[in-house]
This record gives structure tokens, C-alpha cells and sequence, in this order.
């Protein structure tokens, strides 16, 4: 791995035009190993979407990758927890650590905004994104909200 120091991270508005393609580039990798109807999308046109912190990693001025913390409900027994969503780094940029500072970015997010655990989905067909959740700390939990009896489903938490 050749680590990239010239990296930097930008929080945007959901509008982002840079967000928004690599979303794109997201959801069109995912519709090759997934059937579209199974793909858990943010919907952008949800007024709940502004409570979520979206961030895009530059490389050299470029946005290369992104990922998104969306506010989980709990319950007084339970930690306040985010949701990762949409984390997702170039294929040219991979294997120069950005996913994982762009990882420990959001989790710093997380922490400065009072909240205790991530929790995220990802699928069974994307083992490069399980190994570096589980690389990071994150161990498997029970499927929960949407993903609750999705068979293509592996969740994750990390205690902040």
C-alpha cells in the first residue's frame, strides 16, 4: 500500500455534484454484483437526508471517494449510533489508504457529534469492504432496520 498524504476530506451538502458522482459510480458497481432492487440507496429527496454528514475524499483536487453518517433512532438502553452509508473509494485510488483515513475520519465525526457506535451495512459479495471494516474494529451484528432478512446482508458495529 502506498500511503497518499495529500488527501483531503470535505464535508458537502447532499447536492454535492461530486457526491452525487461518485454515488453514481457506487451504484453502478453495486448493479454488477447485486440485483438493483436489492441495493439500499439514499434517497435524496427525503427531507431527513439534510441530518445526515456527507464527505468526499480529494486526491490532487479530485474526488476520488465518499461516505455518509446518517443518525440511527435508539432507545435509552442503547448507545446513540450513526449509520456508515454510501463509503465508497475510486478503484484507481485503492490500496493507498484512503478508504482508511476516510474510515477514521467519519468515525471522528461521529465521536465529535456525541455519538458512540457506527453501524453499517455491506453485502456478501464485497469482501474488500468487509476486510477493512473488519481491519478497523468492526465486528458482525444482527442484521437490523431494512437489511433485517436480506440473505445479501452482512451488518457491522464498532463501538466508538
Amino acid at each position: 500500500m502506498l500511503p497518499v498524504t495529500d488527501v483531503n476530506f470535505v464535508v458537502v451538502k447532499p447536492d454535492n455534484p461530486h457526491l452525487r458522482e461518485l454515488i453514481e459510480r457506487l451504484d453502478e458497481d453495486l448493479k454488477l454484483r447485486y440485483p438493483t432492487e436489492t441495493i439500499y440507496v439514499v434517497d435524496f429527496e427525503d427531507p431527513k437526508v439534510r441530518e445526515m454528514t456527507f464527505v468526499v475524499a480529494y486526491l490532487d483536487g479530485l474526488p476520488v471517494g465518499c461516505g455518509g453518517l446518517r443518525p440511527l433512532e435508539y432507545k435509552e438502553t442503547e448507545l446513540p449510533a450513526m449509520e456508515l452509508k454510501r463509503f465508497y473509494v475510486d478503484p484507481s485510488c485503492r490500496k493507498m489508504g484512503i478508504a482508511t483515513r476516510l474510515l477514521l475520519f467519519l468515525e471522528e465525526k461521529a465521536v465529535n457529534s456525541g455519538y458512540k457506535e457506527i453501524r453499517l451495512e455491506t453485502g456478501i459479495k464485497q469482501p474488500e469492504a468487509i476486510a477493512l471494516y473488519v481491519k478497523h474494529g468492526y465486528l458482525p451484528i444482527d442484521l437490523f432496520g431494512p437489511y433485517i432478512g436480506d440473505p445479501d446482508s452482512l451488518c457491522y458495529g464498532k463501538i466508538l
